[in-house]
């Protein structure tokens, strides 16, 4: 069984091997539906919990279609626009409601997709991931911290050195999900808020 410094040291490490999906990447052709789900599980294979697991599926790009999350294809084609919504959605999917990306994406792709007198999608999508380094610096040292802070729990002399182990690597899980739990509500916040400026649209 692994240590728990063990376990920190292969989650930093897997922090080392992800990355986003650059524009440069994304071809400047219209797809078809199976070739999106296959570039973007090829790109994005990393990130993935199980190997069996799927990326995207034709039945989540159809839902977000049906929900207005992603603008619908020309002539059943996906322009490199609507690969860089679903890389968004693709992040987002994890930790907020269908309904709230609606809402968050709304100005996005009604102001800024497939438009040529505003700022290109692809302009805001640069823009956000040129903060990736500095995140994941941030987010390593932030991770190390509440790993020595959980180190320092459970003492107790009375413990076993495996009860001490797994309380500690359990008092480091929850210093980790009361962070992400936290940040989700201050987004829902926002986001709520910027649905309170639409009177006609009422909370689904």
């Amino acid at each position: 069984m692994k240590t728990n410094d063990e376990r920190i040291q292969d989650i930093l490490n897997h922090l080392d091997t992800l990355s986003y999906i650059r524009p440069e990447e994304i071809p400047d052709i219209d797809l078809y539906m199976d070739q999106v789900t296959t570039f973007m599980d090829e790109h994005l294979k990393d990130t993935k919990r199980y190997p069996e697991d799927k990326v995207l599926t034709k039945t989540m790009i159809n839902n977000y279609a049906k929900n207005n999350l992603l603008p619908a294809p020309n002539k059943k084609k996906y322009s490199k626009e609507h690969i860089l919504l679903l890389i968004f959605i693709y992040y987002f999917k994890n930790i907020l409601s269908i309904n709230d990306i609606e809402e968050l994406f709304r100005p996005i792709t009604t102001g800024h997709f497939a438009r040529k007198d505003d700022l290109p999608l692809e302009d805001i999508y640069r823009e956000i991931f040129s903060l990736e380094s500095k995140e994941m610096e941030h987010l390593r040292e932030d991770v190390k911290a509440k790993y020595e802070r959980a180190g320092g729990t459970f003492t107790d002399d009375s413990l076993t050195e495996e009860d001490r182990e797994y309380l500690q690597l359990f008092s480091f899980i929850c210093e980790l999900s009361f962070d992400v739990y936290l940040k989700k509500q201050m987004v829902e916040q926002m986001i709520d808020e910027l649905r309170e400026t639409n009177p006609d649209r009422k909370k689904k």
